[in-house]
């Protein structure tokens, strides 16, 4: 799905990653959100190429990565077990450290990932979220509209799994036609691609399991990192869209509180940016890591 690059098939102990992976230099991951793939890089990743080894994979449960059934804890789809497997990538392509980019859900597991395993992460971009414990701590009527399906995919008993079901396609480009972006951007291979792997009834169980991992087991998780002070070690930016549901937010005073060293700003596009303005956050994502050192050991 990205021009230039390879595909592999990575098995960690738990679940087979799906993975393209193209370029030369310090290794760069990048994971993308839901409902999509790593195909949503498609636009930003080749050039990035120039300079890192990138790594995008598909996240456990979605595109062509393992689907393993979801449990009644939903530790499975724990953003701490789908971080894990991201871990064991990354070392089993021999990086011990490397750098992050991820959007949406996948910006949950990076953000995970750079808590649970500090030392390996060596800078962090997140595209368009909020932290998970605030998103549920702050909610009001304005926010659930707009986030209302955290709290229908969360539904148990099959009921959002059998809903959506019954039309994948459709529900898949009313989502990504819903949040601040032109549904046209997603046109083509990449729109296939989505509608393809989300067409399948494992991925979209595996996708609700994601989101009521997030309600659950998720918070557990977020509220013990915050009641031990533990902060994003490295250096973190954070974009969003301000077309997006982010837009009105105050999104780096409340990443502030959970890490060190932050900078980030909105773009003029919607919740999609790598798609919607994919020059612009190359242009952010490169500046940012040309701060740093190549450090990173590949």
């Amino acid at each position: 799905m990205i021009e230039g690059f390879q595909e592999r098939r990575i098995d960690t102990e738990e679940v087979t990653i799906h993975a393209e992976i193209g370029g030369d230099g310090p290794p760069l991951l990048l994971l993308h959100g839901y409902p999509q793939t790593l195909a949503m890089w498609r636009r930003i990743a080749p050039a990035l190429a120039e300079r890192f080894t990138v790594v995008a994979t598909d996240l456990r449960g979605y595109g062509r990565s393992g689907k393993p059934p979801g449990d009644d804890m939903h530790l499975t789809y724990s953003k701490r077990a789908m971080a894990r497997d991201q871990l064991a990538v990354m070392r089993a392509l021999g990086h011990e450290r490397f750098r992050m980019v991820g959007h949406d859900r996948g910006a949950r597991v990076a953000h995970r990932l750079t808590l649970d395993y500090p030392d390996a992460v060596e800078q962090l971009v997140l595209l368009d979220i909020l932290p998970t414990l605030a998103v549920f701590e702050q909610i009001n009527q304005k926010s659930a509209t707009q986030y209302y399906h955290w709290f229908f995919l969360i539904q148990p008993n099959g009921l959002p799994e059998h809903l959506i079901g019954q039309d994948p396609a459709f529900y898949l480009r009313r989502k990504i036609g819903s949040w601040g972006a032109d549904a046209s951007v997603f046109a083509g291979p990449a729109l296939d691609d989505y509608i393809a792997c989300f067409s399948q009834p494992e991925t979209i169980h595996a996708s609700c399991e994601d989101y009521r991992a997030g309600a659950t087991i998720d918070l557990v998780h977020d509220r013990t990192d915050r009641d031990a002070g533990r902060l994003v070690a490295c250096p973190l930016m954070v974009l969003w869209g301000r077309n997006g549901n982010l837009g009105g937010e105050d999104v780096l005073k409340i990443w502030s509180e959970r890490a060190g060293d932050l900078r980030g700003q909105a773009l003029d596009c919607g919740h999609f940016l790598a798609e919607e303005s994919p020059r612009k956050t190359l242009d952010l994502i490169g500046a940012f890591f040309a701060d740093a050192p190549d450090t990173a050991a590949g």
